[in-house]
């Protein structure tokens, strides 16, 4: 006998192990295995209680002594019926996201499997859920995106598909859904989108709010990027196409569909007056802290501001008393361009202490206080004059910038020593001959300023005004037109840079949110104050610099019983008005911004004063009223500064003769000027506030203000008359 092949001995016993009948076996074991686990599973796995999402709690903002601001959250959901909500509106969400709904028994396994497979290759997640299991992920489960969490949606999804019906699944997937802007449901959605009630929402809005729900946030029309956009409008096509294809909707009613473009967003009831102002100012720090929208969103949050509620209704009033009060907005349509924006800080610990956006919330939506959107003008020269001190600059022909540092001050002087050629126009074209960098200040003299920037260099000057809290923008352009203020900032940027310059050169940086605590975690509050910016002598020379504005130049409307440094600026076609000042417990910005209907800049002229709206009117008798009141009257504190020798001066030289403004000065609005030489005494009365007459009212007088050289006029000195500043406009930016 031969020897046994050991080959087919050994397929032999495999045989014995790997038999078709046994896989066969096991096969059916293994299913009969897994039903019986998924049974377990469909009975241990109860249909559970809503979540505390669907249910959305509130976020709690307080002021910073305790006292409750506002509650925000579940004031922006109505649940609404099915039934009143439009047909095809129901139509247009099923075929958004599941039109195999009325089908199906509340899972969709083939779209599952899709979705898992491109996954897992890489081609990128996909939405496989049904809408039964979107309403239950909604309102029973969490948003965790793990394995244990996804089989439970299913398993109830397939609990409620059998104990719930259609409508109602579907009402309840309506209502419970997110579409942003801190709308929750469908009613929600319609009014925040629409202003309207679900009942009345057509297909075509019914299908765009059906495609917000992919991605709420990035679909918002009115905020979105371009490709934002394209991506929303692809998917509402694709939504009436699907309800066209299911025979939905008429195929000639689809054809004459446009896009229905939303309504920009307005606040939730509740955040009248100042509180949305400061609410959404609240959020955009948190979230800037790495708190994500939709946790706030979520509510649950408690939330403490740095907001001291009896300065915060000094604001309110001192705007009411100083601007308000003097406008028709109502029956005039020019006192209707007029906004007003406020940031007051403490520039010790940094603490936004009161804000003001505008005249309410509810009625204009954009806060006043952040925006920047308009030039901050001449409140940017004390920022070239500190970048001068810092960096120990000289002038053209080797002389140290500090106070007593004598510049030209003609009028469209052309600078020395600049590539890009730039000369200034002062206001009403008026030539002040050779005056100190302290005069220079107090009457906002442009040729001085050009030429101070010109001689540090654009580079480090801006350099320097993004270290004290400036932003960086594609308007900030280096050139010796940024001397005049051309770029944009915000209320809350100016107060902090002079926030800075107040706190002796150390970082201040503006700060609304004092705590913020969710029943899991809290957030660490963004830090008030930082490092040594610029050296102490220079940041507390631009503030002996600035206190003169204030006792004897173009802010002389912002004095009180107080010290104060302040700085006013009007920008080029007196689009904006500023005062920017601070007394050494209390940093305050204060702006005017002309704003159409349509949201154009507009000028200021003729609306809240005949003729220009100066920063150092208005804005500075605000700054004033808010100041003392803020203060308690007033205060004893003083300025402890350390300045050296560049804060010494002499009294500037006696000025050439001036020369004429033109009869129609060009891209210059106009206002009177100060005389460089003041007469010794005027008489000791209190200057009257300026009429509002009809169009009959003259115009601006031309008498010229006294306005001293030295920071301390003497008794004798009477501020400057009322009907005259001696501000100088900014002036409009090179052509180059």
């Amino acid at each position: 006998m031969g020897r046994p092949d050991k080959s087919k001995a050994k397929k032999r016993g495999l045989r014995r192990f790997f038999s078709w009948k046994k896989l066969l076996g096991t096969f059916f074991v293994c299913c009969l295995l897994a039903m019986g686990a998924l049974y377990v599973v469909y009975v241990m796995v109860p249909v559970p209680t809503a979540n505390a999402e669907a249910t959305m709690q509130s976020n709690i903002y307080k002021y910073s002594n305790g006292k409750i601001l506002a509650r925000t959250g579940k004031i922006n959901r109505e649940i609404v019926g099915l039934e009143k909500i439009p047909a095809q509106v129901q139509k247009a969400f099923v075929a958004a996201e599941n039109k195999s709904f009325y089908k199906d028994n509340g899972v969709d396994i083939k779209g599952t499997t899709r979705a898992a497979w491109s996954t897992v290759t890489g081609k990128g997640k996909q939405g496989g859920s049904t809408i039964t299991q979107q309403y239950v992920k909604n309102f029973y489960l969490s948003q965790d995106q793990t394995a244990t969490r996804k089989l439970k949606e299913m398993v109830i999804a397939i609990k409620v598909d059998r104990q719930m019906s259609k409508s109602d699944i579907l009402a309840g997937y309506m209502n419970t859904s997110y579409y942003g802007r801190s709308a929750y449901g469908i009613q929600a959605a319609a009014r925040s989108y629409y202003g309207v009630d679900a009942t009345r929402l057509t297909t075509a809005q019914g299908a765009y709010l059906a495609s917000l729900l992919q991605a709420p946030n990035q679909y918002d029309w009115t905020s979105a990027s371009a490709t934002g956009r394209k991506l929303v409008e692809e998917r509402w096509n694709y939504v009436l196409d699907n309800m066209v294809g299911e025979g939905w909707l008429p195929a000639d009613e689809r054809a004459a569909m446009k896009f229905p473009v939303p309504h920009k967003p307005k606040p939730a009831p509740g955040m009248e007056g100042q509180t949305g102002y400061i609410v959404e100012a609240a959020n955009q720090e948190l979230m800037r802290q790495g708190v994500s929208e939709e946790d706030i969103k979520a509510g649950g949050w408690t939330i403490t501001l740095n907001i001291d509620e009896k300065r915060q209704k000094d604001l309110v009033k001192a705007v009411d008393r100083q601007l308000e009060a003097k406008l028709d907005r109502k029956g005039d349509k020019k006192d209707a361009t007029v906004q007003a924006g406020a940031t007051s800080v403490d520039p010790k610990t940094g603490a936004v202490v009161a804000m003001y956006g505008g005249v309410g919330a509810t009625e204009h939506w954009m806060s006043n206080a952040t925006r920047r959107d308009y030039q901050p003008a001449s409140t940017f020269k004390p920022i070239v004059l500190a970048s001068a001190l810092d960096n120990r600059t000289v002038t053209q022909d080797g002389r140290q910038i500090g106070l007593g540092t004598v510049y030209d001050g003609t009028s469209k002087r052309k600078v020395v020593g600049s590539d890009i050629p730039f000369a200034p126009e002062n206001e009403d074209n008026r030539s002040y001959g050779p005056v100190t960098v302290q005069k220079a200040t107090n009457s906002s003299i442009n040729s001085v300023y050009a030429q101070m920037i010109v001689d540090v260099g654009a580079a480090k000057t801006k350099k320097t005004a993004l270290d004290l809290g400036m932003k960086d923008g594609a308007d900030f352009g280096q050139t010796p037109a940024m001397s005049l203020g051309t770029m944009g900032a915000s209320t809350m940027d100016m107060a902090g840079v002079y926030a800075t310059l107040d706190n002796h050169g150390k970082k201040v940086t503006p700060t609304l949110v004092k705590a913020a605590a969710h029943r899991d975690r809290t957030v660490s509050p963004a830090k008030g104050t930082g490092e040594q910016v610029i050296s102490r002598e220079a940041a507390d020379t631009v503030t002996k610099a600035m206190t003169g504005v204030v006792q004897s130049g173009s802010g002389f409307r912002a004095a009180g019983d107080y010290e104060a440094a302040g700085k006013t600026g009007t920008s080029e076609n007196n689009r904006s008005a500023w005062f920017v000042g601070y007394t050494p417990e209390l940093v305050t910005a204060v702006g005017l911004f002309g704003e159409d209907t349509k949201g154009n800049q507009v000028t200021l002229t003729d609306t809240i004063n005949p003729g220009r709206a100066n920063g150092g009117r208005t804005p500075a008798q605000i700054w004033g009223d808010y100041t003392d009141g803020a203060l308690d009257g007033g205060s004893d504190a003083s300025f402890d500064l350390e300045t050296g020798d560049s804060a010494t001066f002499d009294p500037d030289p006696t000025p050439s003769r001036s020369t004429e403004a033109p009869e129609e000065p060009t891209e210059t609005p106009t206002t009177t000027s100060p005389d460089p030489t003041p007469p010794p005494t005027t008489t000791a009365t209190t200057p009257p506030e300026p009429t509002r007459d009809p169009v009959t009212t003259p115009p601006e007088p031309t008498s010229e203000p006294p306005v001293t050289d030295e920071p301390s006029p003497p008794p004798s000195i009477e501020p400057p008359d009322p009907g005259s500043d001696p501000e100088n406009a900014d002036t409009v930016r090179p052509r180059q």
